[in-house]
């Protein structure tokens, strides 16, 4: 009997409702921060590789 009273109070308990949603809205946040540095992190290694392939080219020009 007490297992099955135990957890009927657990399910009418709330307190720990507030702690839920926020650890929801921290994982929301954390998703939307790991998707935003991602997208950076291409655009730099994109940038990056423009710049290397432009000082090549202009070390062929200089040696050629």
């Amino acid at each position: 009997m007490f297992a099955k009273d135990f957890i009927k109070r657990l399910l009418r308990d709330t307190r720990g409702a507030t702690a839920v949603e926020y650890g929801i809205i921290l994982a929301m946040i954390v998703i939307g921060m790991i998707a935003a540095m991602q997208s950076f992190a291409n655009e730099a290694i994109e940038m990056w590789n423009d710049v290397s392939d432009d000082v090549e080219a202009v070390n062929n020009d200089v040696r050629g």
